[in-house]
């Protein structure tokens, strides 16, 4: 089912029980004001169908007690997108949280969007048709920090590697040459090759990612069959990269690509993890993805 329209907004909402394309997750800490905007993102997406899920493990109220954000919970709302808000404490760090939205969703496909990304109208649908042709693990639309548009980098866009043919399983770590594409998505540099490639309105490339924070979508199979995020005991609550983890597990089972154009872009907003000494995928199995210990229970 598409977004409702204005002229649907007051119909009766749409059951439950119907089914979704996609389940939206969205973890969130201390950030009402930058989680409206990514709400607003969202009611900007008019197919596949979706819902949304919220987990608030801010330090005050909840983000969609603030009047922006529980207007755009509204939106979503009346335009036929379930939305559930949940507070989930105590704070146990961002691969668990994760892993606590992953076992909400019931849905073939999940998007993982951080609280600080907007999306541009159709990004959801061409992300979910890019999963679909390439049939991998997961694909992404890393977020472009628009603030860099007049900062050319060539000595990183240089690294830019489309996929021909299909998506396959590859091995990736911080000991691996892969591992050096990572700054092909710093500052605003797919934005860039955008321009470069020329890409026509509603076409899109695949490419090749050492990662992708921020707006990746799974086939919820290929990620928990991968593990998930249940490696989450194994560190301490302070910590970061969990998501690179994730994706190294997923990727060199199933795969995983990069879509441009990309349509997320970046809020630029403080980060909420200032402590980055714990790097997950170093903390783990000894920071490559093989030999992965087994999580504690």
């Amino acid at each position: 089912m598409s977004s409702r329209t204005s002229a649907e907004w007051a119909l009766p909402q749409v059951p439950e029980t119907d089914p979704v394309e996609v389940d939206v997750l969205i973890p969130t800490f201390n950030r009402p004001a930058e989680l409206a905007v990514t709400l607003a993102g969202l009611a900007a997406q008019s197919q596949p169908s979706f819902r949304v899920f919220i987990s608030d493990q801010s330090t005050e109220d909840p983000a969609w007690k603030q009047p922006a954000t529980a207007a755009l919970v509204r939106v979503l709302e009346a335009q036929g997108h379930h939305v559930r808000c949940i507070r989930h404490l105590p704070r146990r760090g961002l691969a668990e949280h994760r892993q606590f939205l992953l076992e909400q969703a019931t849905a073939e496909k999940v998007l993982f969007l951080d609280d600080d990304v907007w999306l541009e109208s159709g990004a959801l649908e061409r992300m979910t048709d890019a999963l679909e042709e390439l049939g991998c693990g997961f694909v992404g639309m890393a977020p472009q920090g628009l603030s860099y548009l007049d900062d050319r980098r060539p000595e990183q866009t240089q690294m830019f590697s489309p996929w021909v043919g299909p998506v396959r399983p590859e091995r990736v770590g911080p000991d691996t040459p892969e591992f050096e594409r990572w700054p092909l998505h710093s500052a605003a540099n797919l934005s860039h090759l955008n321009a470069e490639l020329g890409l026509k309105p509603g076409s899109w490339v695949a490419y090749r990612v050492a990662w992708i924070g921020g707006c990746t979508l799974y086939r919820r199979g290929a990620l928990q069959e991968a593990g998930g995020f249940t490696f989450w005991p194994q560190l301490p609550a302070s910590h970061s990269g969990e998501d690179v983890l994730a994706q190294w597990q997923v990727m060199e089972k199933s795969g995983g690509a990069g879509i441009l154009p990309s349509g997320a872009v970046h809020l630029e907003a403080p980060t909420t993890i200032p402590d980055r000494e714990v790097e997950a995928y170093r903390a783990v199995g000894r920071g490559d993805t093989t030999g992965l210990a087994t999580p504690k229970a």
